[in-house]
């Protein structure tokens, strides 16, 4: 008995928006199933319309104890207004999955669906913990070492220095946590590395991160230093954040389609890319973002991770098993203790 409860308190039950994204319901069912085959401690609410969802299950073999449909009759579009549409959509897979969250049914919510309303939602109805001024999106970018945490790419446009060294912290709790890098470096995103440049925002938040005991500050990066991986933890306000988010992915996929190419330009190239292509492989699929998963959002009651409109199985199934390390290491108190101390 004592065993069975056990297994119980370890399970990591995630709400997934199966109505979300680009792909949705095919992508986001499969990586579901995906994550459940691949996690023995995975168990996931499929919140959709019922008949769209079943459907597909149909087409997978898993262990139906560890996958339930969730019925959510609405779906919440690009196109809508979020507060709008978190308000009025009152059985969306969005607003019924978060629902489950606040309601303690899951101890996590992943969205490839509409970032204004998930991000929405997830304050209204998930809520901040208490102390936490702005929770911030926080993906991970792959690095020449690794990855980097990008904290904030898409929630907080208009920023204030105080967010910023909240954000530095949380973004420390979790590389720490979660990533398992001891005392990670902390840089703040600016023009150059010198301390007396940047605009407002920078030179304000510059000096606090400086003085934060509880972070391990190096100072200023600039965005070309990010892939070299100069830094375990970048600061920014959102639309810095989100321009080099989507610079990173552009990039990263042009250059991707050059070298093959490249490689199939003449009868020469094609036959020495035949002995070069499992290296190759090997080496870009480090730098494959779908490998790591979503963005998770910091500070809230609950996790919540953002993935990308255009996610494909494999990215929702890592977001899904992102929410492991996160609920095991129970980052949520890590950032009340140190929110508490903040006050």
């Amino acid at each position: 008995m004592r065993k069975g409860k056990e297994e119980m308190q370890s399970t990591v039950r995630v709400a997934v928006d199966a109505m979300g994204g680009d792909n949705a319901p095919s992508e986001i069912v499969k990586g579901a199933v995906e994550a459940v085959n691949e996690c023995p401690e995975i168990t996931v609410h499929l919140v959709g319309q019922l008949t769209a969802v079943q459907e597909e299950l149909k087409k997978y073999t898993y262990d139906q104890n560890r996958i339930k449909v969730v019925a959510a009759s609405e779906v919440i579009t690009n196109e809508e207004a979020p507060v709008n549409a978190i308000r009025r959509k009152k059985d969306s897979s969005i607003v019924v999955a978060l629902n489950l969250v606040k309601n303690g049914e899951a101890d996590a919510f992943v969205s490839a669906g509409s970032t204004g309303a998930v991000l929405v939602g997830a304050q209204l109805i998930a809520g901040r913990i208490k102390g936490v001024e702005r929770p911030p999106l926080a993906p991970l970018l792959p690095t020449m070492n690794g990855v980097s945490l990008l904290v904030d790419c898409g929630a907080n446009v208009d920023a204030r220095a105080s967010h910023l060294v909240q954000f530095a912290k949380m973004g420390s709790i979790y590389m720490e946590h979660v990533v398992g890098i001891k005392n990670p470096r902390v840089a703040i995103v600016n023009i150059g590395a010198e301390e007396e440049k940047g605009n407002l925002l920078v030179k304000e938040t510059f000096p606090l991160l400086k003085n934060c005991d509880e972070i391990n500050f190096i100072g200023s990066i600039e965005a070309r230093d990010i892939p070299n991986g100069a830094a375990d933890v970048i600061v920014c306000e959102a639309f810095v954040g989100n321009v080099i988010l989507k610079l990173y992915e552009g990039l990263a996929s042009a250059l991707m389609k050059k070298i093959k190419a490249g490689l199939t330009s003449t009868t020469i190239s094609t036959i020495g890319a035949a002995l070069v292509k499992p290296a190759l492989k090997r080496t870009l699929k480090d730098f494959d973002m779908s490998s790591y998963g979503g963005a998770p959002m910091l500070g809230l009651n609950g996790l919540v991770v953002k993935s990308h409109g255009s996610s494909n199985a494999l990215e929702i199934k890592n977001s899904i098993i992102q929410c492991i390390s996160f609920k095991k290491n129970d980052i949520n108190s890590k950032i009340k203790e140190y929110i508490q101390k903040e006050d």
